[in-house]
């Protein structure tokens, strides 16, 4: 029986004393003192050696909130992540425009115009990319900003007339919807973009992730795993739109899918309350700052009764309930459901509570699976259109002293998908250089990394060896040091799937 032995670790969460560590079929056989187990197993029984050279060894890091398929796929579109107005926005795409193809879609990606001294219109797309489909998608991917050619395109494909929208700004559903449909490449070219970006996210120490992209990926993960791409283990979700065919399958959250080596699994059910901050449509209690009318309170995509009823028709079903909801309306109306229901699960995003219901997640077991980056991102957005307000966002601390568990996560596309990126926002606040926002909700570094790590917080005997090996402790990283980790290795269930040597 042959493993691998890594020597000379720290193990994170210890006292950093010299260790060395044997993983025999995807878990951790042995830990003893620098030296032993290699002077008492015979070479023939060693299948690999790894001389760590001091760093630091602990348990692999997981997103546990990704759109996975459009992670890969912004990857490779253009982005407009850095434009502070519409006109910016529609210069990049014009640059873009003159080396595209003919009779293709152009996408840019990363828009997020909540402080814009400018609106986005169809119009200026139309200057921009004369006679090609232009389709920009939000950062949040809450909205999409089409030009005529698309809303044409997207209308006639959909069966509903986007072609005549004013702005050609399209929000929440229809942008969903667009957002899909353009996102419907070949599976083929859609697995080698994934396989790119799973190799990325090994370099970073992810093992695992929960992925919520909203058509359902239990299939083609099985697939990918099958053809070789084999890097990270993925639970994958389900929406309304296809939870009966699920349900019909007789698939429940957790179920494993044969073939996989283990790595897919039936991930939560996942629906969507509210909208977003950065497109002003988060359900909150009171209007956005300098907004009016009905809008000006956000929306909601379901009624309270509506929520009830999937959540509990998929808690029947065997299927954990995973529920988005950002503003304050919002995140009172999916604890409502969970103590309605009586079941265990997930709210996505809590960004925007009521003090009253911070104690209600651990009350009615919800976990908290909350993005720190979109604090960063949002900071500005939020001071501005949550005025007076922003005490009670994004309140990390305040959660996990009332007793919630904390899931860190990237939304990405949305962030990065990198859980250093994730911890180093969690514990810090900050970023560029910019002092602390709201720096009372920071949480300490041991908390950020056991909700990064699937709850555990070092590596002992009988683990699965999903592991990470890095240059320096993360319990002691400032957080300009987590962004910056270096990442020496990561293992699947023992198996090299970045290594540094």
């Amino acid at each position: 029986m042959t493993g691998t032995l890594i020597r000379h670790v720290r193990r994170i969460g210890t006292a950093g004393a010299s260790a060395d560590v044997l993983v025999r079929e995807g878990r951790i056989a042995a830990v003893a003192a620098a030296g032993v187990i290699e002077s008492t197993t015979p070479t023939a029984d060693l299948e690999d050696v790894v001389d760590a050279d001091g760093a630091w060894l602990g348990p692999g890091l997981w997103d546990h909130h990704t759109h996975f398929d459009q992670w890969a796929l912004v990857r490779r579109r253009v982005d407009v992540s850095a434009c502070t107005s519409a006109a910016a926005v529609a210069a990049v795409i014009a640059d873009a425009a003159r080396s595209a193809p003919p009779d293709d879609v152009l996408i840019g990606y990363g828009f997020r115009d909540g402080l814009w001294p400018d609106a986005a219109h169809r119009d200026l797309l139309d200057r921009a990319a004369p006679g090609l489909p232009v389709v920009v998608v939000s950062g949040d991917l809450h909205a999409v900003w089409c030009n005529g050619i698309a809303l044409a395109r997207y209308g006639d494909l959909l069966d509903r007339p986007l072609v005549t929208h004013p702005t050609g700004l399209l929000r929440e559903q229809d942008a969903f919807d667009v957002s899909t449909a353009i996102s419907r490449v070949p599976d083929a070219v859609l697995d080698d973009y994934v396989a790119d970006a799973v190799e990325a996210a090994s370099g970073r120490g992810v093992v695992g992730v929960v992925d919520l992209e909203m058509r359902f990926g239990l299939d083609r993960w099985t697939r990918r795993v099958r053809a070789g791409i084999d890097g990270i283990r993925v639970r994958s979700g389900v929406y309304p739109q296809e939870l009966d065919a699920v349900l019909d399958r007789g698939l429940r959250t957790g179920d494993v899918v044969p073939g996989t080596l283990g790595l897919v699994t039936m991930g939560p059910f996942k629906v969507i309350t509210d909208g977003s901050l950065n497109t002003r449509t988060a359900a909150v209690d009171e209007p956005y700052a300098g907004l009016h009318g009905h809008d000006a309170l956000g929306v909601l995509a379901f009624t309270p009764d509506e929520v009830r009823a999937l959540v509990r028709r998929a808690a029947d079903g065997g299927l954990v309930p995973a529920v988005h909801a950002i503003g304050d309306r919002a995140n009172a109306l999916a604890l409502d459901v969970f103590e309605q229901v009586g079941v265990r699960g997930s709210i996505e995003h809590a960004q925007l509570l009521r003090p009253a219901d911070v104690a209600r997640f651990a009350r009615l077991g919800v976990d908290a699976s909350v993005q720190p980056e979109h604090a960063m991102d949002d900071r500005d957005v939020a001071d501005r259109y949550w005025a007076g307000r922003t005490v009670r966002a994004f309140v990390l601390r305040t959660l996990r002293e009332a007793g919630a568990r904390l899931r860190l996560g990237s939304d990405a596309p949305v962030a990065p998908l990198d859980p250093w990126v994730s911890m180093a926002a969690a514990v810090g606040r900050d970023r560029d250089g910019r002092e602390a926002w709201h720096p009372e909700q920071r949480i300490d570094q041991l908390t950020a990394w056991t909700a990064s790590t699937d709850g555990r917080s070092t590596v002992a005997v009988g683990d699965v060896a999903d592991l990470v090996l890095v240059a320096s402790d993360p319990l002691a990283a400032s957080s300009g040091a987590l962004r910056s980790m270096r990442v020496l290795g990561t293992a699947v269930a023992g198996r090299w799937t970045y290594l540094d040597r």
